[in-house]
C-alpha cells in the first residue's frame, strides 16, 4: 500500500494532480480545501500522505487502483474518519470536503448541523450522522493550524495536540484549551516541545 509519494507537481486540476516521481506519474485524487493550498507550488517538489481504495464495480471485474492525497497525515486521518460514517465514502468526501479540516472539525465538535449540511453532498440527515459518530474524535483536529502553504508548520501537530491533552487532563474545558493555544500560536513563534507551548500558554494568560 502506498501511504506517502514524494514528487516534482506537475499539474492540478480540479480534483486531481499529477506528480513525477522517479520514472512514474500519478495521478492522484484531491479534496477541493488541498488542490488551494497546492495549486500555487506546479513544478516544485512536494510530499502527499495518501490513501489507497479500488474503485468500480467488483462483479464486472473492473476495479481501478486510486490514490488520494493529503499534505500532512493529520489530514488523511480525519478523512479516513470522515469516510467511515454510514452513507459517506470515498467519493462522497472527496466532494465534501471543501473547507479545511479544522473548519470541518470544529462544525462537526459544536454539532454545528447548518454548516455540515452546507457541503456538498452532506444534506441534514447525513450531518446528523456525522455528528452522532465523529463528535468525540474530532477535538485534536480542530487544533490544527491554518496553513496557507504545503510546508512544515513553525509547531508540529504533534505537540500542538500533546499540549491540548495536557491542558484538558490540568483541568480545562475543550474551547477553553484551544482558544488559549490559538491565541500563543498566533504569535508565530517557535516551540519544540510541550513544556515550552504550555509556558508561553500560561505567561501569556497571566498577561
Amino acid at each position: 500500500m502506498i501511504t506517502k509519494i514524494t514528487g516534482r507537481l506537475l499539474a492540478v486540476a480540479e480534483d486531481e494532480l499529477t506528480l513525477a516521481a522517479g520514472a512514474f506519474e500519478y495521478e492522484v485524487l484531491i479534496p477541493e480545501f488541498a488542490r488551494r493550498q497546492l495549486q500555487a507550488h506546479v513544478g516544485s517538489e512536494i510530499s502527499l500522505h495518501t490513501i489507497e481504495y479500488l474503485e468500480g464495480n467488483p462483479m464486472q471485474g473492473r476495479m481501478t487502483p486510486r490514490l488520494v492525497g493529503f499534505i500532512n497525515i493529520a489530514e488523511r486521518e480525519f478523512f479516513e474518519l470522515f469516510c467511515s460514517v454510514d452513507g459517506v465514502g470515498v467519493k462522497k468526501a472527496l466532494r465534501a470536503m471543501v473547507r479545511p479540516v479544522r473548519e470541518v472539525a470544529t462544525a462537526i465538535e459544536e454539532q454545528d448541523l447548518k454548516t455540515l449540511a452546507t457541503l456538498p453532498g452532506v444534506g441534514p440527515a447525513t450531518a446528523e450522522r456525522i455528528v452522532a459518530k465523529l463528535r468525540r474524535k474530532v477535538p485534536k483536529f480542530a487544533l490544527l493550524a491554518l496553513r496557507d502553504e504545503p510546508h512544515p508548520a513553525e509547531v508540529t501537530h504533534d505537540v500542538v495536540r500533546e499540549t491540548y491533552e495536557a491542558m484538558r487532563t490540568l483541568g480545562h474545558s475543550e474551547s477553553d484549551a484551544r482558544r488559549l493555544v490559538d491565541a500563543v500560536l498566533a504569535r508565530k513563534q517557535k516551540f519544540k516541545d510541550v513544556e515550552s507551548l504550555l509556558q508561553a500558554i500560561y505567561e501569556q494568560n497571566k498577561g
